[in-house]
């Protein structure tokens, strides 16, 4: 599979539930020009989204979908698929979206959904990743951008981006220096993506261009 391209920004819509600081992230690259991508829309399922303000500040049509006033998540879902498709959205990029997603949608937007996780996956797939990370007594952590599957936290890796843990780190201190690295890697995937530079076989990704012969990393240096 490969994501097509054309001259025209692919159209995008961003899923966020709260503060949205990687949607933000995304509208301030889509803003720059010849980005391939449009922030065509930024759908929340909670009204009180602080994200929402932050769209309209900046011109983006924005939908409440409460997920309260549908039976199930396949209502809930079809719903959604069915507004997405009505706004011509072409990529869908998770940010904080709280809802799990049936299988049913993500397959329709299959290779075309992304998202970013505060881990570096496969480790520390869902909740509390820094204080797991640090429980754990790793060296280093980080952020992982992914295509979305059916299943928690899985899907073909985009890009990671590696930050070493320092004596004396919280979670708090930990979360804001991967957070930092979320903002710079999300919009770098999503420039991928819509630009048509990812393939994707037997659920691994290449990159069209990437370079190689990065020296490896040793954290701590002693």
């Amino acid at each position: 599979m490969s994501a097509g391209s054309s001259d025209a920004p692919r159209r995008t819509a961003v899923l966020i539930s709260g503060r949205g600081s990687n949607m933000a992230a995304l509208v301030r690259a889509a803003e720059q020009e010849d980005f391939p991508a449009e922030i065509a829309l930024v759908l929340s399922n909670r009204a009180d989204a602080a994200g929402l303000d932050f769209a309209k500040e900046h011109g983006i049509p924005t939908l409440v979908l409460s997920h309260k006033g549908y039976s199930d998540r396949l209502a809930f879902d079809a719903a959604l698929d069915a507004h997405l498709k009505a706004e011509g959205i072409e990529i869908v990029c998770l940010a904080g979206f709280m809802r799990l997603l049936t299988p049913w949608l993500v397959e329709r937007w299959r290779n075309r959904m992304i998202n970013v996780h505060p881990s570096l996956l496969p480790s520390f797939k869902g909740l509390h990743t820094h204080e797991r990370a640090l429980e754990a007594g790793v060296r280093v952590h980080g952020c992982t951008v992914h295509f979305v599957r059916a299943e928690m936290d899985e899907g073909p890796i985009i890009l990671q981006a590696v930050v070493p843990i320092e004596p004396g780190d919280t979670p708090d201190v930990l979360a804001d220096r991967v957070l930092t690295q979320e903002h710079v890697i999300y919009p770098k995937g999503l420039e991928l993506l819509a630009a048509g530079r990812l393939t994707v076989e037997d659920e691994r990704v290449a990159i069209e261009g990437a370079k190689g012969g990065l020296a490896p990393l040793v954290v701590p240096a002693v």
